[in-house]
C-alpha cells in the first residue's frame, strides 16, 4: 500500500519516515519523497497510529481520495456561491453539496474542517463576501438586490456578515477606491 506523506522533502525526512514506519512494524517496500510504499496494508487503526506518530515529527499522513473530495467541496461551493442565483435556491447549500457528492454532509463536515481548518459553512461565508465584493464594485445593483440574489434575508443580515469577515460595512468597501478581493482559491 502507498503512504502520501506531506512535509516529507529531504533525505532526512526519508531516513525519519522510513526508522517511524519500521518502529510501527511496517515493512518499507520502497520510499521516496512524499510517498511511501508499505507491507503489510495498514488497518484503520494503524493509520490513525501512523498519523499521529507522523504528526509529532513535523509530517502529515494524506489520503488522496478525501484531498480529492475536498477539492470537489470547493468546485461546489464556488459553483453554488458565484455561477448561480442562490435566489432560486430552495435547499441548504450544505445539502445540495452533500447530494451532488452522494456523501453524508456531516462526513463532508468533518473532512473538509479537518484538511482546511475552517467549516464548510464559514468557506461558504467567505465565497459569498467574495461574490458581493464583485458585485459592489460592479456597481450595477444596489445592497438589496445583492442580498437577494445572495440568497440573504436581508440586507442587514448580508451587512452582518460581510463586516463581520471583512471589517468594513459594504457601503464603506465600495466607496474604497481599489477593492480587497482574494483569489477565489486563497480562501480558507
Amino acid at each position: 500500500m502507498n503512504l502520501y506523506v506531506k512535509n516529507m522533502v529531504c533525505d532526512r525526512c526519508i531516513l525519519i519516515v522510513k526508522q517511524q514506519l519500521e518502529h510501527l512494524g511496517f515493512t518499507i517496500n520502497e520510499i521516496s519523497l512524499g510517498k511511501v510504499a508499505v507491507a503489510p496494508e495498514p488497518s484503520p487503526a494503524q493509520l490513525q497510529d501512523i498519523a499521529a506518530a507522523f504528526q509529532v515529527l513535523g509530517f502529515e499522513l494524506i489520503d488522496k481520495d478525501k484531498d480529492q473530495l475536498v477539492e470537489q467541496i470547493k468546485t461546489q461551493v464556488i459553483e453554488l456561491v458565484h455561477y448561480s442565483d442562490l435566489a432560486e435556491v430552495k435547499q441548504s447549500l450544505m445539502h445540495i453539496i452533500a447530494t451532488r457528492l452522494n456523501k453524508e454532509y456531516t462526513y463532508l463536515s468533518r473532512l473538509f474542517s479537518d484538511a482546511e481548518g475552517i467549516t464548510i459553512e464559514k468557506y461558504i461565508i467567505q465565497q459569498k463576501v467574495e461574490k458581493v465584493k464583485e458585485l459592489l464594485e460592479y456597481g450595477e445593483l444596489n445592497l438589496n438586490e445583492i442580498a437577494d440574489r445572495m440568497g440573504y434575508s436581508s440586507s442587514a443580515h448580508l451587512s452582518t456578515q460581510f463586516k463581520s469577515v471583512t471589517g468594513i460595512t459594504p457601503s464603506k468597501y465600495k466607496a474604497q477606491p481599489l477593492g480587497n478581493r482574494k483569489p477565489l482559491d486563497q480562501l480558507s
